[in-house]
């Protein structure tokens, strides 16, 4: 493990790192990640899984052997990944070398809002999965300077890549004194907008 628990890294941090140093890669993101490229502004070709709760590493999977020169950047959650583990062996399974998996491990579901604890936290080896199912390469990072220092060699080694990145939970905002409010129809649509939007990008690249 690159770090130490007491240094453990913001999620906000951990994606800014990513945005500064993917190129021209394509990002897919869900969930905390995605809200945090948004609040960074990340201007890189993107489409985020969501409403597709747990599909962002065979989302991206189809991404890379689509097109073998387009590094594909996956930033996934701990919890969305639990809802698809097969995505690991899916994607070793094809050894995709312009691969690689971030994993925001913060122990929680929703996190930021009603935080619900993550099924096997504290149990749950994510590396030992990825190594197990065949990633070329796993590492951890807790701590933002390890992770700058060694960030532009993982986005360019050959993949799979697999990467666990340690990160605080947020503050919980949800709760019977706030209820999560509805969720607003554009939510739904923007996976469909990104995914034409990805597509020009794509085929304008070629």
């Amino acid at each position: 493990m690159n770090g130490g628990e007491n240094d453990m890294m913001q999620t906000l941090t951990a994606c800014e790192l990513i945005a500064q140093h993917c190129g021209d890669a394509v990002l897919v993101a869900t969930m905390r990640a995605m809200r945090a490229f948004d609040q960074l502004g990340t201007t890189a070709p993107r489409i985020n899984s969501v409403p597709l709760m747990g599909g962002a590493a065979s989302l991206g999977l189809g991404l890379a052997l689509a097109r073998p020169a387009q590094r594909v950047i996956v930033v996934d959650g701990d919890g969305s990944l639990l809802m698809q583990l097969g995505g690991l062996v899916t994607v070793s399974g094809q050894q995709p070398r312009n691969f690689v998996h971030f994993v925001v491990h913060n122990g929680s579901q929703f996190t930021g809002g009603a935080n619900l604890q993550l099924p096997g936290n504290g149990q749950a080896d994510f590396p030992g999965l990825a190594r197990a199912a065949g990633y070329r390469r796993v590492e951890t990072f807790c701590d933002r300077d390890a992770l700058a220092a060694c960030i532009g060699e993982l986005l360019a080694c050959e993949g799979p890549v697999f990467v666990e990145l340690r990160v605080q939970a947020e503050a919980v905002t949800l709760g019977l004194e706030s209820p999560q409010t509805e969720m607003p129809d554009r939510q739904f649509k923007r996976m469909g907008d990104e995914a034409r939007l990805l597509k020009t990008h794509l085929e304008r690249a070629q």
